[in-house]
């Protein structure tokens, strides 16, 4: 007796291997059917064995239009039927997407965050006055506070406004003014307040659990 023994290393690609070995040979046979009629019934009751086999695309959009793409994409694009869609062309596939640039950051001073440097971008956008002058206060302020949540229990306000000097690519030049930043003290007890309230927070969520 002999078997005839089919492995997976003599079987061609699977194009979508998702939909598994069953449903490519299904396309296969649609391809080869020899009226439009037949190739058109197969279709569809493919597409509907699609959907079946894949579930969570149901809240996608365009679910069916999805489907019937990967149809067309199974038969190599070889499939002649009545698509309900405009059939995919091999060129948009094969078209590389548009490089993404990574997201702005905060030059080296990374420990200050993204949101010191839109902030910054904003204040840019202002005109001088003394609005202008108390958001920039209120940015030093900030990145003081993430100074020293990063780096140490000290810092000189000098080091914060040549910062800001930098990031600001001298616009903005605070360097040298008598008005001081916030007290390192404030700032220090303010970082210990938020922790506290953390901690409180998960206290009471943990007590609500324990008396459920």
């Amino acid at each position: 007796m002999t078997f005839d023994l089919e492995y997976n290393s003599g079987r061609t690609k699977l194009i979508i291997p998702e939909y598994g070995r069953h449903i490519q040979k299904l396309v296969d046979h649609c391809v080869g059917l020899p009226t439009k009629e037949e190739r058109n019934t197969m279709a569809q009751a493919i597409i509907d064995v699609m959907g079946n086999l894949q579930p969570h695309l149901r809240d996608v959009p365009d679910f069916k239009h999805k489907l019937w793409d990967q149809l067309h994409i199974m038969s190599d694009f070889k499939l002649d039927v009545d698509s309900p869609y405009e059939k995919p062309s091999q060129e948009e596939l094969k078209e590389k997407p548009q490089s993404m640039p990574y997201p702005k950051s905060a030059s080296k001073y990374r420990f200050y965050g993204n949101n010191i440097q839109n902030m910054i971008d904003v204040v840019l956008t202002w005109e001088e006055g003394e609005m202008k002058e108390a958001l920039v206060y209120t940015i030093a302020n900030h990145m003081k506070k993430c100074y020293l949540n990063w780096n140490k229990d000290n810092v000189d306000d000098e080091v914060i406004l040549e910062h800001l000097y930098e990031l600001t690519d001298g616009q903005i030049d605070y360097r040298g003014k008598e008005d001081e930043l916030a007290d390192i003290k404030i700032l220090l007890k303010q970082r210990g307040n938020q922790g506290q309230g953390k901690k409180k927070s998960t206290h009471n969520k943990n007590s609500k659990n324990r008396k459920k």
